[in-house]
């Protein structure tokens, strides 16, 4: 077990640096980060020494809730994307997609200057997908899973932990994924796609908090409000996911790159892994 809790812990990276001030960090826990750390040759025993490194693993292993992000993080694919290319309009949007991504970069919000909401309704306005097409392409793309994420989802669960996805994609897209993974509706935070009577593409329901700026944030407050979690933890791999970091909502934010890395997003996360395993090995 101790061996496989240091394999585990040499493949993340972790960087026992200052620690931010604000009420939502504690004095204790590290700020991880590939890029502003002096980079010493350390083996696993010394990182594992580290006082503020066992705070973040014991946050870790004693979470009630972990919330996790679903594309890029959960699913090898954004959702929005894929859906767009199988209708015809996967240059277009991803155009926008990459759009964000430059704005994670320099350090923005995901949508930069432009509100979250107005940046999905724009997306699909370019191709306005309908019921059918919906339905055509979850028989046709079947959901590609991350590697490890379904073993690591099944130790929390037997641990009595309690998993959730809250995304920015659609709950049409997100359920059979939830399904695969043993994850119950009511714990799936995300967007819905909305149809007429005959099936054409009306938008999006406004009034899921993941539809607008800061949802995730919001949505991880609600879940903690809601069960009065002790230690909740987020992972993800976009700022999004970083802003459920707050007062009242995520203790412990965990940026999965194993899909995106994306620096400005890495640099602010409590742990950086680039694989399901670290997590798995130190639950073991």
């Amino acid at each position: 077990m101790a061996e496989d809790l240091m394999e585990g812990l040499m493949s993340a990276r972790i960087n026992p640096g200052r620690a931010y001030c604000s009420l939502h960090r504690s004095s204790v826990v590290p700020n991880y980060t590939p890029q502003v750390c002096r980079r010493v040759s350390v083996g696993p025993i010394g990182m594992l020494r580290h006082p503020k490194s066992f705070k973040v693993l014991e946050m870790w292993r004693n979470a009630n809730a972990v919330c996790f992000d679903v594309d890029s993080t959960v699913c090898l694919d954004e959702g929005i994307d894929e859906l767009a290319e199988f209708c015809g309009a996967g240059k277009a949007v991803a155009e926008w997609t990459s759009r964000q991504d430059l704005f994670c970069k320099y350090g923005m919000a995901m949508s930069g200057s432009v509100p979250f909401e107005e940046a999905l309704a724009a997306r699909l306005s370019l191709f306005n997908p309908s019921h059918s097409q919906v339905q055509d392409f979850l028989e046709k793309r079947p959901p590609r899973i991350s590697p490890g994420i379904d073993e690591l989802i099944k130790k929390l669960k037997d641990s009595n932990t309690a998993v959730y996805l809250i995304s920015g994609g659609f709950r049409q897209m997100i359920n059979p994924v939830a399904s695969i993974l043993g994850i119950p509706p009511e714990n799936i935070f995300a967007n819905q796609l909305l149809f007429g009577s005959s099936g054409e593409f009306l938008g999006f329901d406004t009034n899921e908090p993941t539809s607008r700026s800061g949802g995730k944030a919001a949505a991880v407050q609600q879940i903690r409000k809601a069960f009065g979690y002790k230690a909740l933890v987020m992972i993800g791999d976009g700022a999004t996911d970083l802003e459920a970091r707050k007062p009242g909502g995520a203790d412990l934010f965990i940026c999965y790159a194993g899909v995106q890395h994306r620096e400005a997003v890495a640099v602010k996360a409590d742990w950086l892994v680039f694989n399901f395993r670290d997590l798995i090995s130190s639950l073991e």
